[in-house]
């Protein structure tokens, strides 16, 4: 058999593979030992469109980077179980020939499932009925056939399942008006919310509707259960738009790790805010707007909302920074600057001094009643 392989690898592949695998390498190690004492010492991977692994330059692809980073790992290796799944039948052939060919594959205890069907609702429903132990999942559909938020939800149910999936929005952005894929539409976003998505965006300039249809796929998953949502845009050379990469856990601990990966992913960076790429957005679309907030802002921000509270820099980060690109670096940074300012005051439980130019996730941010 002829082997078969992506076409062309393109840099915006490179860096969604390069998410993907460090995210997996950081969870895998983050959940094992919880999964060691509870989940039968298994944890998973799933890919659902995985493709052949291989680019024609010969490349690795996403399947084939994580086998390889399990490997670097003996107990994620021994704890790893792969269920790797395409609906062409030359692809699936050629990923289970790439895996079989890969230089300590027999590190893995598991073997390797490589399985040829088509996504659609019977995928859904075997996620949303099966309990899982620990899984991270991968959604990288051509378009957005069988993408759809029962079968995330399904995906992310179990303690431990994280999932990123690939979400192309030049192609959702016309189906949404497409009565010909209603039905995909209406998958993909909810009945309800797709109708609502569909009105809203009537005749909304370019740039605003980027930002409505991105803001409803993430207000449709969080409404679902997908706590944390975290998109990342991708943008073509002549600087359009065409897809995110949507991030979505249940989980703070996941948000956080993947969040610190796609601000390194990031090609720019204001004050050491990162960019996450996304859309302009206005104050009607609030997870957007939250996302193009510069630092300057952080310091009037935490005064107001924390104004007469006592609170560690730790429940700062974990409380404030959902839905917002401010890392904790970015955090201890101002709460530092306003302390030093004399604008807030500081209590170090541990009973230490505490030291200029850094603040640690212990310190407890004094803040002053907001004085109106």
């Amino acid at each position: 058999m002829s082997q078969v392989f992506f076409e062309e690898r393109t840099e915006p592949s490179t860096v969604k593979a390069t998410i993907v695998q460090k995210y997996f390498d950081a969870w895998s190690k983050i959940i094992l030992p919880t999964a060691q004492r509870f989940h039968g010492g298994k944890i998973a991977y799933v890919d659902l469109y995985a493709g052949p692994g291989r680019y024609r330059d010969g490349a690795a692809s996403t399947p084939i980077l994580v086998i390889e980073k399990a490997l670097e790992t003996p107990s994620v290796a021994n704890a790893l179980v792969t269920f790797f799944n395409d609906q062409d039948e030359n692809n699936t052939q050629t990923l289970a020939e790439e895996i079989a060919n890969l230089p300590g594959i027999e590190g893995l205890s598991h073997k390797p499932t490589v399985n040829q069907n088509t996504v659609g609702e019977d995928a859904a429903d075997y996620f949303s009925k099966t309990r899982r132990f620990p899984t991270f999942t991968f959604l990288d559909p051509f378009g957005y056939k069988g993408l759809s938020l029962k079968l995330v939800n399904g995906v992310i149910k179990d303690w431990g399942c994280d999932c990123v999936f690939f979400f192309n929005y030049n192609r959702i952005n016309a189906g949404l008006t497409n009565p010909a894929v209603k039905t995909h539409m209406d998958a993909l976003f909810g009945e309800e919310s797709a109708d609502r998505l569909r009105a809203k965006v009537a005749g909304a300039k370019p740039h605003l509707r980027e930002g409505m249809v991105l803001e409803g796929m993430s207000t449709a998953l969080r409404e679902m259960g997908g706590e944390f949502v975290l998109p990342f845009r991708f943008r073509n050379d002549a600087g359009r738009l065409t897809h995110h990469l949507v991030f979505v856990t249940k989980n703070f601990k996941g948000y956080d790790v993947m969040k610190s990966i796609m601000a390194k992913a990031s090609t720019t960076s204001d004050q050491g805010v990162p960019s996450f790429a996304y859309t302009p957005a206005d104050e009607t679309m609030p997870l957007l707007f939250e996302l193009t907030r510069p630092l300057d802002d952080l310091g009037q921000m935490l005064l107001h909302e924390y104004a007469g509270c006592q609170i560690s820099m730790e429940d700062i980060y974990r409380l404030h920074s959902v839905n917002r690109p401010f890392l904790s670096k970015n955090y201890k940074d101002v709460l530092d600057g306003l302390a030093n300012a004399g604008k807030i005051g500081t209590h170090n439980p541990k009973g230490k001094a505490r030291r200029t130019g850094t603040f640690a996730d212990h310190i407890v941010a004094i803040f002053p009643k907001e004085v109106s």
